[in-house]
């Protein structure tokens, strides 16, 4: 595998660009190596610029549910284009996207486009607050919503103690106002309810974990949170920004039949293109500005670009009613054989799958939350890593990451992959 202009480009990178990356994880510091850039991508496939080429397993961190540089998103940006980027004023495509989205998620009685999913999580724990009238938010240990001040917190001595900046940059003012359970665990939210009695907005979770790679939610943990919230008079928000419309249609609340309050957005509905959204029911969303008091705007918020490429795959996956048995199938191939394969090799792993998402943890345990995904052998991630990218399969570079399957995956890239993964295995 060549690597000279990717090397070439990294270091000049690293001259003008912190790190060399625009995105931290982007450096592949946690597999050891240089990172790759790409030149281009086509369907379930990336080109670097020393002419490498790789079944791809990122899509972007999940938009490219259809596969890199589907003909109908192309051509429709592609015309839309020729009426302008950006107007900073109202358009119809912004109406039609609304009316989109909450065609196939219900609870999303209003809808508020933003341009990423950090902006979208920020503006949802407002409204939680302005709403509710109450200070503290809850997270759980080792989910992600961006990387807003209030979210880039972790437990400190424990998953039942005030947060504490995990940036430097982050006030402990802020950082304290952001309480950590953990995942899975009902009675860890349930004792800082009672402790913090009457002054808890918000309680936000990822409903299928992606970012701590694929954990997934135990039997009635998301019916727990939402019995609690509605006993507590809490907001309870789910972060789709991951599960939303690539877990189903309807994202993770049809998938698990449960309904948020607020639900944040992001990746898909941009077709590739910066995007974000947060809505949910009217009485919560009327608060926003200019309707109600709470503040929150932006200059590119609906651009043109991001809502027709969103608007033309949000259709797509509309119309297309076997699309999500097929990639629940994809997944479940390469599981299934990954599973089989480390058996026979003899390596130790645990593979958590859902839908079109999946991660192989190097660890005997079952993998369920923050503690559990932290005792995974990370150097033999990196090692596993670097053989499967040399054999032209490009994975997400870091343990804690989710790989992305889309409908452009042929049986034939899967096969591929199937047979890497053994050999990779063997050199471990």
């Amino acid at each position: 595998m060549k690597t000279t202009k990717s090397n070439s480009l990294f270091s000049i990178a690293q001259k003008h660009i912190p790190g060399g990356v625009n995105s931290p994880v982007r450096a592949f510091k946690s597999v050891g190596r240089n990172p790759v850039f790409i030149s281009k991508a086509s369907g379930a496939h990336i080109y670097d610029v020393d002419g490498n080429t790789f079944i791809d397993y990122v899509m972007s961190w999940g938009p490219m549910i259809l596969g890199h540089a589907r003909k109908e998103i192309i051509n429709a940006i592609s015309s839309a284009t020729k009426n302008g980027t950006s107007y900073g004023a109202p358009t119809e495509l912004e109406v039609q996207m609304a009316e989109q989205i909450q065609s196939m998620m219900p609870s999303l009685e209003m809808v508020r486009m933003v341009n990423s999913g950090t902006e979208a999580t920020m503006s949802a724990i407002r409204v939680a607050r302005a709403f509710t009238k109450k200070n503290y938010i809850i997270k759980f240990e080792g989910c992600y919503h961006g990387h807003g001040d209030s979210f880039l917190v972790k437990a400190g001595s424990g998953a039942l103690t005030f947060g504490v900046p995990s940036s430097p940059g982050v006030p402990n003012e802020i950082a304290s106002l952001t309480l950590n359970a953990t995942y899975n665990d009902i009675s860890s939210v349930e004792k800082l309810i009672a402790k913090h009695k009457n002054d808890v907005a918000a309680i936000i979770v990822e409903p299928v974990v992606g970012n701590m790679g694929v954990l997934l939610p135990k039997k009635n943990f998301l019916q727990q949170l939402r019995n609690i919230c509605d006993k507590e008079k809490i907001v309870l928000i789910f972060d789709e920004v991951i599960t939303g419309f690539r877990l189903s249609s309807g994202g993770a609340q049809k998938y698990f039949n449960i309904k948020a309050d607020l639900t944040t957005l992001g990746k898909i509905i941009g077709g590739g293109l910066p995007v974000g959204a947060y809505g949910g029911k009217k009485e919560l969303m009327e608060l926003v500005a200019p309707l109600g008091p709470v503040y929150q705007a932006g200059t590119l918020s609906g651009n043109p670009l991001a809502m027709t490429a969103g608007l033309t795959l949000l259709k797509i996956l509309s119309k297309k009613k076997s699309l999500y048995k097929e990639l629940e199938q994809k997944g479940k191939f390469l599981a299934d054989n990954f599973r089989t394969i480390a058996k026979e090799v003899g390596v130790p792993i645990q593979v958590n799958h859902i839908g079109s998402v999946l991660t192989v943890f190097f660890t005997n345990e079952e993998v369920y939350d923050y503690n559990s995904a932290v005792q995974c052998d990370t150097k033999k991630f990196a090692k596993y890593f670097n053989t499967m990218l040399e054999q032209g399969i490009y994975l997400p570079p870091s343990q804690f990451e989710a790989m992305f399957l889309s409908d452009a995956h042929t049986h034939k890239d899967l096969e591929k992959t199937v047979n890497a993964f053994r050999k990779s295995l063997q050199t471990i």
